[in-house]
């Protein structure tokens, strides 16, 4: 860069030059930070250092927390939303649902009585299908009753008596030897420490449970799980490896998530929630009117057939 450009006169006599040596008490000193010994500065570094990538890192995970906290919120709150709505959908209009499949299956027999069309027949049958029928008893009580009435285990309960245990089962000869095998091998008193007493706490817990069941083939991958011994802690993670797996974690939870999210957006009462967001209870009262409508034409229609 030339003088001329930067603005400088092209010739300085000594005294200029040496006036230009000495401090100017109109020009301002350099700017100085104050900040506590150690503090990073504002590079986040010491003395102008860039940051460490651990520290960047760090803010993108906690950033990232905070946007799948309020994520789920949004999505909890929305799933709640759904969740009342098709219960009132389903008190409120329920009843106007089955009422119009009655009336659907009733006008197609009617006419397939009319016609003796087989075709119609067919469209009869469907449509009687189409009516969900009352449960029988044995879906309503599920195991509770039998033939005899109401099976012991439930009378036992109805009347606060003992519950029958359930059948026993008699293991095998070979589960009786694998179970020994194991308890002599990893019996809790065996540990040295509190640690693996745990350890063998557990493990022979499921041992038991195996046994009781007489699983054969459970204790026998019990067996080779105590020969191979104790899964060795995993080498710790660095700062980095253990702040890009959290960032990892985060990733998936929040793919997870926006499925969950689509899923009811997409949904019959998502999609009903999105027609009327900020006030679905009139939305319901609409749809009532409609299919109240829809009941009083079928109805007019049956009764036409049938005359």
């Amino acid at each position: 860069m030339t003088h001329e450009a930067a603005g400088v006169p092209t010739t300085r006599n000594d005294e200029d030059r040496q006036d230009s040596d000495r401090p100017d008490a109109s020009r301002p000193a350099p700017e100085t930070q104050d900040h506590a010994p150690g503090a990073p500065d504002v590079a986040g570094g010491p003395e102008g250092a860039a940051p460490r990538p651990e520290a960047r890192l760090a803010k993108a995970v906690q950033a990232a927390e905070q946007a799948l906290i309020e994520f789920e919120i949004a999505v909890e709150t929305f799933r709640v939303e759904v969740e009342n709505f098709s219960r009132l959908h389903h008190q409120k209009l329920g009843p106007m649902y089955a009422r119009l499949d009655e009336l659907d299956a009733l006008i197609a027999e009617a006419r397939a009585a009319r016609t003796k069309d087989p075709e119609d027949e067919r469209k009869a049958r469907e449509a009687r299908a189409a009516v969900l029928p009352m449960p029988g008893v044995d879906e309503l009580f599920h195991d509770w009753m039998d033939g005899d009435g109401l099976s012991p285990e439930a009378a036992a309960m109805l009347t606060e008596q003992p519950v029958r245990p359930p059948k026993r089962v008699r293991p095998s000869e070979e589960a009786r030897r694998l179970y020994r095998d194991l308890a002599r091998k990893a019996h809790p008193d065996l540990a040295q420490d509190e640690t693996e007493r745990q350890r063998r706490d557990e493990f022979i817990a499921r041992v038991n449970a195996a046994y009781g069941r007489g699983d054969v083939e459970l204790l026998k991958e019990l067996v080779e799980e105590w020969a191979a011994g104790p899964v060795p802690p995993p080498a710790p993670l660095s700062e980095s490896e253990e702040l890009y797996a959290r960032l990892e974690w985060l990733t998936r939870r929040k793919e997870l998530l926006t499925v969950l999210a689509q899923e009811l957006e997409e949904g019959p009462i998502g999609s009903m929630l999105r027609m009327a967001p900020d006030d679905p209870d009139q939305l319901l009262e609409d749809i009532a009117e409609q299919l109240l409508g829809e009941v009083s034409r079928r109805e007019s229609e049956l009764a036409e057939m049938v005359q």
